[in-house]
Parts: C-alpha cells; sequence; structure tokens
C-alpha cells in the first residue's frame, strides 16, 4: 500500500505546527465534507472512493525521510517534528457508503478527530473523493443513455490525466454503470476482466485488410471483433469481417463473441448499414461495437437517429470528464469540543451557498412507500429523531413558504452516514467493487428520470431541520468574529 501522507498543501502542516504551538493539539474539531453544486448542469452525483480514503487512512503518519524533508524547510520546530514523527489517525469518520446517489450541500463525510489530525487529511480525502465521484457521476450518465442492456466500456487510460487518474478513474467508471475497462492495471488491481480487440495498426501491418482479420481471428476466435474503418467500412471493411466470419463458421468454429469495431464517420449511418450487411449474410448476433470521441449527448443522439450499436467505447470524454473537470468538493469545519461539548461554529459569507452548516449532523433520505423513489433529504442535528409514524414538514431554507409535508405512514426513512473508523479503528467492512457497483444500479433505480435527464433536469431537494435551520440563523445574527 502506498502511504499519501506527504499528499498534502503546506499551509495543513504550518496550520498544524501552529495548533500545537497554542496548545490546541488535542483539541477535537469535526469536518464536514460536501459539495455545492452537482457536475455536467445534472441532477444528483455518485459517491465513490471511500476505499481508496480507508487505504490512506489506514496507512497515515510520516516516514524518517519525511520528518527530514520537513527539517529541510527551516519552517518547523524540533518539538512539533517529533510529533509529527508519531502521528496517526486516531479519531471518527462517518460517511455514506461507495455508489451513492448524493446531493449538493448536505454532508457525505463526517471527520471526528484532534484538530490537527482532521486538518492534515483534508487535502487527499478531498483529492480521492472529488476524482473518483466526478467520473463516477460521469460514467452514470453514460450508462442511462445507453440503457441497462448495452455494454459500455472505458477506453480511456491513454487520455488519462497521469496514471493515477487513468487507474482510479476506470474504477470509479465502474461504479458508475461500466462493464470493464481497457486498462490491465485497473483491471488486475480491482478483479475484473480488461476488455478491447485491435488497433489500426494492426491492419495496417499486414499485406491487406482481409490477412489482418484472418490472422486475428486465428488466435482469437472467441473474441473477434474487428476494426473495420481502418481504409473503407463499407466497401472493404464489413465485407472483409463478413468473409472471416463466413470462413471460421465453414470451419466449424462457433465464436462466442465476434462482430465489427466502428471508430469513426457516421456511427449512426455506418451502423444501420453495417447491421443490414450482417444480418444479410446471416450474422444476425454480430456485435457493432463504436468508439470515437462519444460522450452520453452524443450517444443519446445516436440512438434517437436508430444507431445499431449494442457495445460503446467511451475514451477521453469519460476519463477526463472533459466537459466539467472538477467535482467542487470541500471540507469545512462545524464544530469544537469545548469542555466535552461539542461547540458549532459557522463560516459566513456574502455568497448564500458559501454559508456552513453548524453542528453535529446527520442525513435521512425518505423513500415513497407507495413506489419506491427517493422523496427528499433532510440534514439534521446528531440529537434529533425523526419517525416515519409522523408528519414531517419539509422546508427550503432559502424560500419558507416552498414546503413539502410527508404525511404518517407513507414514506420510509434511511440514515445514509454509517461509521467508518471509531477511535481510529476501522469499524467497516469494504465491499468488492462489484458489490459496489450493483449497489450503485440500485439507487440509480430509486431516483426518477427526471432528474435524470440532461437538460433541466429536476432539482432534488436537500432541506434543513428546524432545529438546524435556528442554530445557523442564530449563529449568523450573533456573529462577532469579525469584531476587533
Amino acid at each position: 500500500m502506498r502511504n499519501l501522507s506527504m499528499l498534502t498543501d503546506f499551509y495543513q502542516l504550518t496550520m498544524a505546527q501552529g495548533y500545537y504551538k497554542n496548545g490546541m493539539k488535542d483539541l477535537v474539531a469535526n469536518f464536514d465534507v460536501y459539495y455545492r453544486r452537482n457536475p455536467f448542469d445534472g441532477g444528483y452525483s455518485i459517491f465513490a472512493g471511500l476505499e481508496q480514503v480507508i487505504e490512506y487512512i489506514d496507512n497515515f503518519g510520516f516516514y524518517d525521510e519525511d520528518i527530514e524533508y520537513f527539517r529541510s524547510l527551516n519552517t518547523f520546530d524540533e518539538d512539533f517534528l517529533q510529533y509529527l514523527s508519531n502521528i496517526k489517525f486516531t479519531g471518527d469518520i462517518l460517511s455514506v457508503p461507495e455508489g451513492t446517489l448524493i446531493f449538493p450541500k448536505e454532508p457525505i463525510m463526517r471527520i471526528t478527530a484532534s484538530i490537527i489530525e482532521a486538518q492534515l487529511i483534508e487535502t487527499t480525502i478531498l483529492n480521492i473523493i472529488n476524482h473518483q465521484s466526478l467520473i463516477a457521476t460521469k460514467s452514470s450518465r453514460i450508462r442511462w443513455a445507453i440503457g441497462k442492456d448495452d455494454i459500455l466500456l472505458e477506453f480511456g487510460l491513454r487520455r488519462a490525466q497521469g496514471a493515477d487518474a487513468g487507474v482510479f478513474g476506470a474504477r470509479a467508471a465502474i461504479i458508475g454503470g461500466c462493464n470493464a475497462t481497457s486498462n490491465v492495471l485497473a483491471s488486475q488491481l480491482f478483479g475484473t476482466s480488461p476488455k478491447g480487440t485491435h488497433a489500426h495498426s494492426w491492419v495496417m501491418s499486414f499485406e491487406s485488410e482481409i490477412e489482418a482479420f484472418r490472422k486475428y481471428a486465428e488466435i482469437y476466435p472467441d473474441a473477434c471483433i474487428l476494426l473495420v474503418d481502418t481504409f473503407d467500412t463499407l466497401k472493404c471493411g464489413v465485407p472483409n469481417a463478413i468473409k472471416v466470419f463466413e470462413e471460421l463458421k465453414e470451419k466449424g468454429v462457433k465464436s462466442k463473441l465476434y462482430g465489427i469495431r466502428l471508430d469513426s464517420g457516421d456511427i449512426a449511418y455506418l451502423s444501420k448499414k453495417a447491421r443490414k450487411m450482417l444480418d444479410r449474410a446471416g450474422f444476425p448476433d454480430a456485435v457493432i461495437s463504436a468508439s470515437n470521441d462519444l460522450d452520453e449527448k452524443l450517444i443519446q443522439s445516436l440512438k434517437i437517429q436508430g444507431a445499431k450499436v449494442t457495445t460503446w467505447g467511451v475514451g477521453t470524454n469519460l476519463i477526463t470528464a472533459k466537459d466539467d473537470p472538477a467535482f467542487g468538493g470541500v471540507y469545512k469545519l462545524s464544530a469544537l469540543k469545548i469542555n466535552d461539548s461539542f461547540v458549532p461554529k459557522l463560516k459566513v459569507s456574502n455568497n448564500i451557498e458559501k454559508i456552513t452548516n453548524p453542528g453535529l449532523k446527520r442525513v435521512l433520505r425518505f423513500y415513497a412507500k407507495d413506489h419506491s423513489k427517493m422523496i427528499a433529504d433532510l440534514v439534521i442535528l446528531d440529537h434529533e429523531n425523526f419517525s416515519s409514524d409522523q408528519d414531517i414538514i419539509l422546508m427550503d431554507e432559502h424560500h419558507s413558504w416552498k414546503k413539502m409535508v410527508l404525511k404518517s405512514g407513507s414514506f420510509a426513512i434511511k440514515d445514509l452516514l454509517e461509521p467508518i473508523y471509531v477511535d481510529g479503528k476501522l469499524f467497516y467492512e469494504v465491499p468488492s467493487l462489484n458489490q459496489i457497483k450493483e449497489y450503485c444500479r440500485s439507487e440509480m433505480n430509486l431516483l426518477s428520470d427526471g432528474y435524470k435527464r440532461f437538460e433541466n433536469p429536476h432539482i432534488y431537494h436537500v432541506n434543513i431541520s428546524d432545529d438546524l435551520y435556528n442554530m445557523k440563523k442564530g449563529l449568523i445574527r450573533s456573529n462577532k468574529s469579525c469584531l476587533v
């Protein structure tokens, strides 16, 4: 396992020494991880990266060479360096499970620890969660575009922003809905089977296209997907592929998987023409796959045009989240423990969206009993209790006239935040990647289609409880932190 403890911002260390020098090293703080808007102007996001956060926390601590590097910076005192040389994470972490649907302004992780420990892990947690949640969300949008039955493959490694982005982006893409990835290292690490065919260079390396296809079919008769657009798709590529399929059939070879791949041109037109040619030749079960700078909106358009593609390879636009490449998760202090009680803390801003929610909080999700779909989320204070046996009124924090009444017995409630670490000990059983993917799929089935559409999706309601609202309002009114 890699130790990522040095993967932090310098100001985390300067603040940590400041806390230490001011006698605050044992001060317990609570930080919330949340985000302010859905990427891609979408109606939801998907939480991913928790397994890597756990690996990071399990290995948190500094090596001797790290301490020597800190010493060489001539910034840190020896007593603080000695403190850092023995530091481990000893606090609590709550989190929503990986694959959970998440929405803006609600805590998706909660970290309670000494202020130095909590501060030092901020940057890396955000780095992991922001990246994987972004890619998982993008993948789920592409899955929505192609439908539940088509095959979706992640093909973006060569365009990813570095090795880690390629590996962990592939992992997140599988959580969001990809069946597999072309990334061999990611497949090895996460227990999946890599997928891929051949490149144009394979075809160009032989005397003719038909020879290239024959040689490939000889080696991989049970996974014979031929790239048909090297020279001329309909005049050469598809006819040559059909010829090879006929030769395999004459030899008595029954391929488990065979077909063609389109990587250029008008995918809708070419796939429809190719489908007719394959069907006429007696190969109705031949796969037609497509790649070539695809994304969810282009795929949706191709589907509307009647494209006959059933396997989609998506690369650059998925692995880089090209149209919205930053998730925007934040990590904010919400409480400090003073004399055995947590005192709520609030960040005030002229930008309403940047005013934080104070105190220790949980997130409740409400589901309609008649159709099991998600209704709304409610951010509450830790001490509050809500039951499905009572009427619940949800009020929009910024538009108090907007109210939703949940009638007793008409809904179910789920508490989203689960304990991951308790007193520095892992309390959580990490699921397999396939289990996370299946959980994510079940989550998507609980979300109404209006939130999934690409243009003007419904806005999911995330409300705060009356107690939290009143606490927040009171702190804003009484805020005197700016006074000398």
